[in-house]
Formats: structure tokens, C-alpha cells, sequence
């Protein structure tokens, strides 16, 4: 069976709230039940839209899931007068009229067997559906579309999840309190708050989304639309995050910079970073890279991957000197000229 054959059968059994495994008279019983509470003239005028439009995919739902043997003969006579199907008609086909008696034959047969139970009316004429099937004779799409009934989804519903960059580094699980568009047994949109809980994995960026299926509004007539959790970052008071690398600004003082220093702080992960300046003159705009102290790289081929620590220098200097450090300093640097 191809992609379109697989499925639609899903979406029906959700639909009509059974399991795939259920029998034809409960998929009958649960058809029953739901076209009496969604029957367009049970509600009022402002739900009766959707009603209808709850109604149609119900009806269509309970179709497909008990016409499936019927529908494939359908496909069989439409891809065989197509000249698509690989292999040739009966003759007695060919004497009964073609493919669009056998279309017309089996969509009576549907049509019989669900208007006779009470409150089971098509929502389009049986004619005008075997008309439709029979006209795909310009190839498979067709019937596809035919067959494959869509059922629609309700829009996503998106919410933002603010995170430190602790919590982006090392991963975390947060519990995120939304509301919700929620359809009552009459057909109503009324509101709902919900908590759910999203895992925010290491190395995640702003912007990035993480999504939980069915957990959004819901429409009448729709399958709830899936709830969009939308990563920011929030700003931290030592680190700047640069991709998958973070930028520290360290300020050191004009005779640390000259003569040695010590830098000491902690990482996002909590570990403790240490590095002495003793060979080095520190000058402005000086950079040092750490390699592998930055982010972990989220989705990266390399398990462990992570962006690199830059610690940027600003070095602070006196904002005077005397007459006597001036002259000093000028003995000291004199030699120092390149």
C-alpha cells in the first residue's frame, strides 16, 4: 500500500474516537452516538457551522472505515479504464458499461448502507460522488484526493519559553502553564488552562521549538492543532552566547596586564576555569580562545561537541598619574620600545 493508503485510516479512527482494532458495529455505534451530538439542527445558530462542518468528518470517517473494500474495487475499475492498472478488464466488464457502471455499483452500495441507518445522510449526493471518482481517467490524483479525505487541524498554538543559559547548557525539563481553546459536548470554544512539561536538551538555541502533538487549541470539526514552545534565552550577567561559543569580558587592571594575572570563574556547567598571565603581556583588544569551553553543539554528529570559550580583554588603565609615577614609568617602558 502506498503513503495516502496508510494514513487517512488514523485520522478516522481518531475521528470517531475508536480503536484501529475496533469491529464494524462499534465504529457503527461510535458513528451513531457522534452524529446526534453533532447534528447541525441540535445547535444554535452561532456553532452551527461547525457543527456541520464536525458532522461532515464524522460522516466521512465512518465511511471510509466501512467502505474500504468497496473503495478499493472503486480504484480498481477507475485505474483500469485509466489504462494504469497493469493488467486488463473482464470481458463481462467491458458488456456491463465500463468502469463507471462498477463506480456507480459500489458507491450505490455505500450510499444504501448508510442512509438506511437513522441519521446517517450523506452530506453530497451519491451521483454526483460516483461522477467525481469515475472522472479520474486523467491519472491517480484524482482518486487520491477522493479517497484520501483530509481531515483538517487546528492552528498551531505557539508560546514562549524563557531559559538561561544554564539551563541551555546543561539541558533541563520545564513545566510550562498555557491556555488553551477547549470544545464542549454543545460545540462551545471555552478556555483552559493546562501545564505541560517540554525537555529542553543541551546546546538548544533561541528560537528553537519544541512541539507537542495535540496539545493546542481545538476547533469544531478539526483535530486539536499542536502546541509550539518557542526557546528564548535570557540575558546573563557574565556570558555572551555567540552561536554554540560564549564571550566573556574580563577587565584587568594596567600593572596586572604588565607584570601577570590570575583569571578565575566558574563555567555554565558549574566547573571552575583557572588561567595565569605570567609570559603574557595582556594589551588592548587581546583575545584568548579556549577550546571547548563554550556550548554544547545541539545535534551535532559529534557526541560531546561543544563551542569554545572567548574571553575578551579590556585593560583598565589609571585615570592619572603623578609627576614622580610618569617619570618612572618612562625609565621602566624606555627600553621596552620595539
Amino acid at each position: 500500500m502506498g503513503k495516502d493508503d496508510k494514513k487517512p485510516p488514523e485520522l478516522y479512527y481518531e475521528i470517531l474516537h475508536v480503536a484501529r482494532d475496533a469491529s464494524p458495529q462499534r465504529v457503527r455505534a461510535a458513528y451513531r452516538s457522534l452524529a446526534r451530538q453533532w447534528h447541525p439542527d441540535k445547535h444554535p445558530p452561532e456553532s452551527r457551522a461547525d457543527a456541520e462542518a464536525r458532522f461532515k468528518a464524522i460522516t466521512e470517517a465512518y465511511e471510509a472505515l466501512l467502505d474500504q473494500q468497496e473503495n478499493r474495487a472503486v480504484y480498481l475499475a477507475a485505474r483500469d479504464d485509466c489504462g494504469g492498472g497493469g493488467r486488463a478488464r473482464p470481458p463481462a466488464e467491458k458488456d456491463r458499461g465500463g468502469g463507471e457502471n462498477i463506480v456507480a455499483t459500489a458507491v450505490a452500495r455505500t450510499a444504501a448502507r448508510t442512509t438506511e441507518k437513522p441519521g446517517a445522510a450523506l452530506p453530497y449526493a451519491p451521483a454526483a460522488r460516483a461522477k467525481q471518482v469515475y472522472s479520474a481517467c486523467g491519472g491517480r490524483r484524482a482518486f487520491a484526493e477522493f479517497s484520501s479525505y483530509v481531515v483538517r487541524k487546528a492552528p498551531p498554538l505557539e508560546r514562549r519559553v524563557e531559559c538561561t543559559l544554564e539551563e541551555l547548557c546543561t539541558g533541563c525539563r520545564k513545566e510550562v502553564t498555557y491556555t488553551r481553546d477547549v470544545v464542549t459536548k454543545n460545540g462551545l470554544i471555552t478556555k483552559k488552562e493546562v501545564t505541560q512539561t517540554i525537555r529542553i536538551k543541551p546546546g538548544m538555541r533561541k528560537g528553537s521549538t519544541v512541539t507537542v502533538e495535540g496539545a493546542g487549541d481545538e476547533r469544531p470539526g478539526c483535530l486539536a492543532g499542536d502546541a509550539v514552545f518557542v526557546v528564548s534565552e535570557r540575558r546573563h550577567g557574565r556570558f555572551k552566547r555567540l552561536g554554540d561559543d560564549l564571550v566573556l569580558r574580563a577587565r584587568v587592571p594596567l600593572v596586572s596586564a604588565l607584570t601577570g594575572w590570575h583569571l578565575s570563574f566558574r563555567l555554565l556547567c558549574g566547573d571552575r576555569f583557572r588561567c595565569a598571565f605570567r609570559d603574557e603581556v595582556i594589551f588592548p583588544g587581546y583575545v584568548k580562545i579556549v577550546k571547548g569551553g563554550g556550548m554544547p553543539v545541539a545535534g551535532g554528529g559529534d557526541k560531546g561537541a561543544r563551542g569554545d570559550l572567548v574571553v575578551k580583554f579590556e585593560v583598565v588603565f589609571p585615570d592619572s598619574l603623578t609627576d614622580e609615577q610618569r617619570k618612572g614609568l618612562a625609565e621602566i617602558l624606555r627600553g621596552c620600545a620595539a
